[in-house]
């Protein structure tokens, strides 16, 4: 591709991007992304064969960075303990945005749900999938016993933070989650430690 069609296709994908997370994938169609990319509906066919494969592109096109940006946030300075907590603080202060209107994966899944089959359901997969395995990585490398189960443990709070921040309109619930995160590890570093 070249870097005319890469340019039109990533303003495409930017203008994907911002409607979605602002509107959600339903409620936006292609003429109004068409309109926000400066392109033709024509042109937006010719890169993307439906708004399904649009919404594909979108999602795949995020799952990278905020992966990057989770793993930046879980691999900081301090213990184990100490760095879990701090994911879940960075969760809190980004939730606090007025520009956060949740987990896009996890929106994305809300919306779709009810067609089988549809790409963006495996691709929200993926990425919730990655995200465990940040978790697990670090704990395995500190040798946190059970780190296979322990990080599931954290996903799920964090999944969870995520949901009830967003339900309830209150950034506290990501920090009431940090605490949780914590205990969780220090208890199973505590347990090693004793022998158990």
């Amino acid at each position: 591709m070249n870097g005319s069609k890469r340019q039109t296709r990533d303003a495409i994908i930017g203008a994907a991007a911002k409607l979605f997370y602002d509107e959600g994938i339903r409620k936006i169609g292609v003429d109004a992304i068409a309109a926000e990319a400066g392109v033709t509906k024509r042109t937006l066919y010719y890169h993307f064969k439906s708004k399904d494969e649009l919404v594909s592109a979108y999602l795949e096109d995020r799952h990278e960075p905020t992966l990057a940006m989770l793993r930046r946030t879980l691999a900081g300075d301090g213990d184990v303990v100490g760095r879990v907590r701090n994911f879940f603080l960075a969760l809190h202060e980004r939730v606090r945005s007025v520009e956060w209107k949740g987990c896009l994966f996890l929106r994305a899944v809300a919306e779709v749900r009810s067609e089988p089959g549809h790409p963006a359901l495996e691709i929200a997969s993926t990425h919730k999938t990655a995200v465990e395995a940040l978790f697990r990585e670090q704990l395995e490398a500190e040798e946190v016993p059970h780190a296979a189960l322990c990080a599931q443990q954290l996903l799920l709070l964090y999944e969870g933070a995520l949901i009830e921040v967003l339900v309830r309109s209150d950034p506290e619930y990501a920090i009431a989650a940090a605490d949780a995160a914590a205990l969780l590890v220090h208890v199973s570093l505590e347990g090693s430690s004793d022998g158990r």
